[in-house]
């Protein structure tokens, strides 16, 4: 299930995110900026929304927000233990067809070069790397995609 994160779900999501990123840190040399994000200010702006599964336990989640013309997703983390499980993939879609019901026409990201398998992952869920570039220290790859706009989803 995914649904809107809320106040108390904070240390949840911030443990989530030291779990998912951790293995970076030596890699990058220092924590990546997932780890050190204001989660508690995206919460109470309502940007950001967790996986969970049937005990209501974070799997996974997603921070994203419109800016102009397009959705910027700006940070997913899926627990290491539920890896493998789709729960990634359902958190972007689930981002995109919001970007969708928005009329917003494309989804724009980044990652840092250091995290190899995203730079592998997101060209599968057909984004395109538009840009490198070294950006508050991180050397990060930049992704978008375009998107099918709709006025929401197919009834």
């Amino acid at each position: 299930m995914i649904r809107k994160a809320v106040k108390s779900d904070e240390a949840a999501i911030r443990a989530c995110a030291e779990k998912a990123y951790g293995r970076y840190v030596a890699a990058i040399g220092r924590k990546p900026a997932p780890m050190v994000a204001d989660f508690a200010s995206q919460i109470a702006a309502s940007q950001v929304y967790l996986a969970t599964d049937d005990g209501d336990n974070v799997q996974g989640f997603i921070v994203f927000f419109p800016r102009e013309d397009h959705m910027f997703l700006e940070n997913i983390a899926v627990q290491p233990a539920a890896t493998g499980r789709g729960i990634g993939k359902s958190l972007i879609a689930f981002c995109e067809d919001e970007a969708r019901r928005l009329s917003l026409g494309t989804v724009h990201l980044y990652t840092n070069e250091k995290m190899t398998d995203n730079l592998s992952m997101y060209p599968y869920l057909g984004y395109r790397e538009v840009e490198r570039r070294t950006e508050d220290g991180f050397k990060r790859v930049f992704f978008e995609k375009h998107l099918g706009c709709s006025d929401g989803p197919p009834r």
